[in-house]
């Protein structure tokens, strides 16, 4: 067993043999265990249902091979003489997997901690779908970023310095990118105070409207009515009056029409209780008024309001039109008529004027000379002629 002493890069076979058998036997172990527990304790979350079994066996499957293995390798490398920066890597080893598996073992907390917390109770809501994805991304961002600086910490960085020149740095770098963040930002303020989610038909003062495709980081796509993408960015989207369509619970109809001349008291009177019959024969409706509301140059002017229960624009053309067919139906079958507005000289020929006649005149004619001399005559004007007396006038 003399070999078994060979020195070789400064340590024996027999430490070389010690080292790796621990951490092999190690690495296999824990692979082993992980494989056994694994199953038994994903079956008992699926059967109990608790947050305590289900994060117990979460905990478990995210955990990694490589924190095992960093820790196998820093045991067996224990038994070994190796130069100060190997020996100080093996240290570093198990502490930067351990922070990585905490940030693997968070990312995973934080996603169950939402699912249970508001995605659970949603209902595919889509605003608390939103608000959970945003909660879950500054979340994530915030743990990873503590995770990065624990490591640059304990690789030996001097992380306050390394802080305040990224600082400096930052200020630049937003400066340069300030209409890039300002979309972000305003992104990140969609998602927060939900004007829309995806989903909902929207309209712009801008003339824009249609229904929201998806929500991004710089920019929000719009599906409009005729088909095309319209993709605004969310700084403009922000700064614009936003009508939301589908928070609508109801729509208020109102509608008016004018009855011609004549018209009994008796059938103006009659009028708000058909109306009322009619609209309210018609589903997801509720009546509110019908007047007739003033006397015009045309007839009698009827206002009618009513509600749609509805926020769909084809189920309100829908009622409307099954409504405006009733009161057809119902002025004929009274003998009445609706008001033709008067239109005055639109599209008609003009008249043609009388022809005029013009005449030659003489202004300030004198005649300076003797009769049947000379003269000398005034300037000469062209005057309209007189009209024509009729005869014995």
């Amino acid at each position: 067993m003399g070999w078994l002493n060979r020195v070789v890069l400064d340590n024996t076979l027999l430490r070389w043999l010690l080292a790796l058998a621990t951490a092999g036997g190690l690495t296999l172990l824990g692979g082993w265990l992980r494989a056994v527990l694994i199953p038994r304790l994903c079956a008992r979350a699926i059967r109990t249902g608790t947050l305590r079994d289900q994060g117990l066996a979460g905990l478990v499957e995210r955990t990694r091979l490589l924190l095992l293995m960093a820790c196998a390798l820093s045991l067996g490398g224990q038994f070994l003489a190796l130069p100060g920066g190997a020996t100080r890597a093996l240290d570093l080893l198990p502490a930067l997997a351990l922070i990585l598996q905490l940030g693997a073992w968070g990312h995973w907390g934080v996603g169950l901690w939402l699912d249970r917390r508001w995605l659970g109770r949603s209902g595919g809501n889509g605003h608390v779908t939103s608000r959970a994805a945003v909660a879950g991304f500054l979340l994530r961002l915030v743990l990873w970023s503590l995770v990065l600086v624990a490591g640059l910490d304990a690789l030996g960085f001097n992380v306050t310095t390394l802080l305040a020149s990224l600082g400096i740095g930052g200020i630049a770098v937003a400066l340069a990118v300030q209409n890039l963040l300002g979309d972000l930002f305003a992104s990140l303020s969609i998602t927060l105070d939900q004007p829309f989610v995806a989903g909902e038909f929207i309209a712009l003062d801008n003339g824009y409207l249609g229904t929201v495709e998806r929500i991004g980081l710089k920019s929000t796509r719009i599906r409009s009515l005729s088909g095309e993408l319209v993709v605004i960015g969310n700084g403009d989207l922000l700064k614009s009056r936003i009508r939301n369509y589908a928070s609508m619970p109801e729509r208020r109809v109102l509608f008016q029409f004018t009855l011609s001349h004549p018209v009994a008291p008796e059938q103006a009177g009659g009028f708000p209780d058909a109306l009322r019959r009619l609209i309210q024969a018609q589903p997801r409706t509720r009546f509110d008024r019908a007047h007739l509301a003033e006397f015009s140059d045309t007839g009698l002017r009827f206002e009618v309001v009513y509600y749609v229960l509805d926020p769909d624009y084809n189920r309100y053309m829908d009622i409307q039109h099954a409504v405006n067919l009733g009161l057809l139906a119902l002025v004929q079958a009274l003998g009445l008529g609706f008001a033709v507005p008067r239109m005055l000289g639109v599209g008609a020929a003009p008249v043609p004027s009388p022809p005029m006649t013009l005449r030659l005149v003489r202004t300030g004619a004198r005649r300076l000379a003797s009769r049947g001399g000379p003269g000398r005559m005034g300037a000469w004007a062209i005057l309209p002629s007189r009209p024509r007396r009729p005869p014995g006038s």
